[in-house]
Parts: C-alpha cells; structure tokens; sequence
C-alpha cells in the first residue's frame, strides 16, 4: 500500500513540478514585455493519511498560478500617476507660455514698446519733423502688431490644448470600454474566482488600461472577489459590472475662441481638480493661459485708454475737416457713462476749436457732459451730444447708422480739440491713436497710420509745439488706478516674472510628483518585474526535485519488482 502511495505522491509531484517550469519558463519569455506581470505557482500540501500507527504525508498539488502584485501598491500608484502627469501637462504648458512671451529675445513684446517710446521722444523733440512722425506711427502699428500676435499665439496654444483635450477624452473612453470588455472575460477564465488561478494575460491588459487610465485621470478602483473592477471618478462611476459612463465633450467659445469642455455623461458633472493629464491640460488651458490672455487684455485696454487720453488733449499739424468715432454706442438715447462703451466717459467736459482756414482765426466752444448720476433723465447721451455739438458754430454733428459720432466741418473750416476732463472723446473714439479694445484687436487708428499730419503732438502751440508728444512719451510709467497704482511697465514687468515664478513653482512640483510616481514604480517594477537570475535558480531547483522524483519512482519500480520475484 504505502509503494503504491509513493507512486502517487510522486505522480503529483511531477505535476506540480513541470507546472512550476511551465510558469518559469513562461515568466523568463516574457521578462522583455512591457506590463508584464510575473507569475507565481501556488502549492498547498495534500491531507495526510494514517497508516501503520503513524500519520503519513501525501505530497501536495497545484492550488492555483497567481499574479504576483501588490494591489495596495497599484492604488498609491494611480494616485501618484495621476498627480504627476497633471502637473507634467500644467508644467509643459508654462514652458511653452515661457517661449510663446520670448522676453529673453529680441522680438519681445517689451523691445516693441520701448522702441515706440524712443520714437515718441523723438517727435516730442522735433514734432515737425514728418520722417519723425511717419516712425511712430509706423513703431506705434508695431506695438499694435506684437500684442495682436502675442495674442495670437497664446490663442493657438490653446487650441492646441483643445485638440489635446479631444484626443485624452477619445482614449479614456476606449480605456473605459476596454476594462468594460475585459471584466466578463477574466471572470469567465477565473471560474468567478473558484479556481484560484488568475487569467494573467487578461488581467495584465487590464492593468495596464488602468495605468493608462489613472494617468488620464484620477480614478479609484475597487475590485471584487468575482475578479471584475469597478472604476470611479470621483462620486462618478465610469464602470460599474457590466455599465459604462463615458467622457461627454461638451462645446463652448472662451475669451473668442472655440474650445472644448468634459463632463460625465450620464450625470453630466464637470470634470473637477488637478490630478490627471486631462485635468492639467484643462486647467493650463483656461488658467494657465486663459489667465495669460485676461492679464494681456488688461494690460491692452488700459495701454489703449491710457495713450488715446492723452492723445485726445492734442493737435496735429492740421485739424479734421470731417471726423468719425470708432467706438459705437448700443443705445444712443442711453447716458454715455451706461451705453456700452469699452471705455465709458465720465463728468465733466472737453473743448471743440473751430478754425477758419482763410484767417486763421480759432473759435473755442466748451461742451459740458452731465454724468454725475444724481438725475439720470439728464446724463448726457450720444443723442445729447449730438445735439450740443451742433450748437456749435460750423460744425455738423451726425449719428451714423451704427451708433457712431460723426463731425464735419463746414467749408473752409476744421476741427481740432482739447482739455477733456470727460473721458467722452477718447470713449467714442474721436482724434484718437489707436482702436480696439483688447489684445485681439488693438490697431492704430486708419485715420492716423493714413496721414501722420492727424498725429496729435502738440497742444495748440504749432508745428513745432511737442508738449502733448513728451505726454505720451512718458504715459508707460504713469500709474493706473485702475492696476492697482502700478504703471503699464510695472504691470507687464509683473506679468512675465509671474508667469516666470509660476513655471519655475509648477517645475519643482511637477519633480516632486515624479520623483515619487517613479518611487512607486520602480517598487512595483521590483514587485512585479521578472528576475532573470531568480527565474533559473527557481528552474534549477525544480529540474532537481523533478530528477530526484523520477529517482523515486525509479526505486518505488525497483522495489515492487523485488516483491513480485520472491
């Protein structure tokens, strides 16, 4: 009996060691494949039997192969994966704000600027002088110009980002159908769990769509004892057994341009927070660089407001025979302070001057704009306006047919003007230097570029009068209110080493977030990875216990033929 039973014992040794070669042999061929999971053999002892007053083993058998993971150590590696490809995608994005601003080059927006200030203190000095003012003009246009394509830039990288943010939402969702896909398939092969063995190609795939996907964004993940995985965002489920709940993209316009959102589908919740390539592509999307833009429109508008005020006080060489507004009004019976201008007026008052071309002789007229708001039945409107200026002796005043103020001056007459307290022909745009109200727009006035002579340097003091020129000379370091009382200079300064600091903040932990996501990695790459040496010690040591069992079958036969020739 007990031969017979050390030839079954070694009957299932030999299977458990052949199975032990097949599974190191399987992890040696695959210890090049990315994602590979190494693969253990489970071995439990067979109950023991008694037998001659003594309890006798009776070898042991294959429990199970399992994967050899440490599913604790996946979860902390989703979350680091996360966190670190969020603050790559936010880190990569300043980089490129960092080269699209260029202000360590020569074709800065900061050299533009200064450039056009030389060219204004060169007017300031010598007004007359029509090579002067051609230059400004032109270098004024270059400024134009530098902001509008800076602009333009930060706006293709943000279009780049919605491509990007299409392309993540594409693969997360064939991720999500992936692990929906995979679910029945390894509890199928798994038995639902009573074989004890994992399906471990298919629980790999499934692994490494999980990976990907916590790099995408940050889930959570709960697996059953069945072998299925739940995944979740948040308080969302985006499996749930048999279910999907895919990524929506959802379509808007943002500061002028087209971009795409990302929701939950079936709940339709925003995508919120940091962590996730997809959460730092949105958020250096609309924060990063949507923040860049709003800083670059304000920085646009008060440099516009700032110059055309001061503009407006001045003269150029010759007065308008006729003049029109470039700001329109969306009410011409609305106060002007409430009428939709970019730049509304306020109270108080500015001077017409009607000249008589044939003998020189300047009438000055002062036209007061009531907006003190204490009756607004009488704040002065477009339609007001109108109407006091055509008190004015000469001078046609008109509303044209898209709410703008037109001037014209009678025959033999022009226009010029001066001391606007009000704000009102700057807000309208009358004898002003540049249009627009923003980065996307800015331009000088077609009015100015087209005849330099419109230029207005001086304050009635003659071809040679430069007082209003060293004005603007000096308008990028007066203070705004408006920016917190620092200049346009300050604030543009403060603009770049913010964007400056910030990438070098978001650089150092974007390091710190890889640092650790490598950490983990190369513990699960430990953990997980197959060691060529440990795989043919292991190979070794079962070829030898594979040998010494068939040794024993060997000498079981011996014996039994012993016993049959007595």
């Amino acid at each position: 009996m007990s031969l017979f039973t050390t030839i079954r014992n070694a009957g299932h040794s030999l299977e458990v060691f052949s199975t032990g070669i097949q599974v190191a042999g399987n992890n040696i061929s695959n210890a090049s494949t990315p994602g590979y999971i190494r693969e253990r053999l489970n071995v439990s002892t067979n109950p023991p039997y008694y037998y001659g007053g003594v309890l006798l083993g009776t070898g042991s058998h294959v429990v199970g192969i399992r994967q050899q993971i440490d599913k604790y150590l996946e979860v902390r590696l989703h979350s680091a994966s996360s966190e670190a490809s969020g603050s790559d995608a936010r880190n990569l994005i300043y980089k490129q704000l960092e080269t699209t601003l260029g202000e360590l080059g020569t074709g800065d927006l900061s050299t533009s600027v200064n450039d056009f200030l030389a060219k204004l203190n060169d007017v300031a000095n010598q007004p007359e002088n029509p090579a002067n003012r051609y230059l400004a003009v032109q270098q004024g246009t270059q400024v134009a110009n530098s902001i509008v394509a800076l602009r333009n830039r930060v706006d293709d990288l943000r279009s780049a980002q919605t491509t990007k943010i299409n392309d993540l939402i594409t693969e997360a969702n064939q991720l999500i159908d992936q692990v929906r896909e995979l679910n029945p398939q390894i509890t199928q092969l798994e038995g639902a769990g009573m074989n004890l063995s994992d399906a471990g190609g298919l629980r790999t795939q499934r692994y490494e769509a999980l990976q990907r996907l916590s790099e995408i964004l940050p889930i959570q993940m709960n697996e059953h004892d069945n072998g299925t995985v739940d995944v979740f965002i948040g308080s969302n489920y985006l499996v749930l057994g048999d279910q999907v709940n895919h990524l929506e993209p959802t379509v808007s316009v943002d500061r002028g341009i087209q971009v795409t959102n990302v929701q939950i589908e079936n709940t339709h919740a925003p995508l919120t927070g940091t962590a996730g390539e997809l959460n730092g592509v949105l958020n250096g999307r609309d924060e990063i660089l949507g923040g860049f833009v709003d800083t670059l429109d304000t920085f646009t508008s008060h440099f516009i407001q700032l110059f055309n005020s001061i503009h407006t006080q001045g003269e150029g060489l010759q007065g308008f025979t006729d003049v029109t507004g470039t700001y329109a009004v969306d009410d011409v019976n609305q106060p002007l302070s409430n009428a939709g201008l970019a730049f509304p007026p306020q109270h108080g008052s500015f001077e017409v001057k009607v000249k008589n071309l044939q003998t020189g002789l300047i009438e000055t007229q002062t036209i007061n704009i009531d907006l003190d708001g204490i009756d607004p039945t009488n704040d002065t409107s477009l339609d007001d306006l109108k109407t006091l200026l055509n008190g004015v002796g000469n001078i046609t005043a008109t509303i044209t047919a898209d709410r703008k103020l037109k001037l014209t001056a009678a025959d033999g007459y022009e226009i010029s003007f001066a001391n606007d307290t009000s704000n009102v022909l700057s807000g309208l745009g009358l004898n002003t230097f540049f249009t627009g109200t923003d980065s996307s727009n800015i331009a000088v006035n077609s009015v100015v570029s087209g005849n330099p002579n419109f230029f207005a340097t001086g304050r009635g003091g003659g071809p040679a009068d430069g007082s209003n020129a060293v004005e603007l000379a000096q308008f990028f370091d007066q203070a705004q209110t408006g920016l917190g009382n620092l200049s346009l200079n300050q604030f543009y300064i403060n603009t770049v080493s913010t964007v400056a600091q910030e990438s070098a903040s978001e650089q150092a932990i974007s390091d710190g977030f890889a640092t650790y996501r490598d950490s983990l990695s190369s513990q699960r790459a430990q953990y997980t990875g197959v060691s060529l040496d440990e795989e043919a010690i292991n190979v070794m040591q079962l070829q030898r216990a594979y040998q010494a069992t068939a040794r024993m079958i060997t000498t079981a036969d011996e014996l039994f033929n012993i016993l049959l020739n007595i």
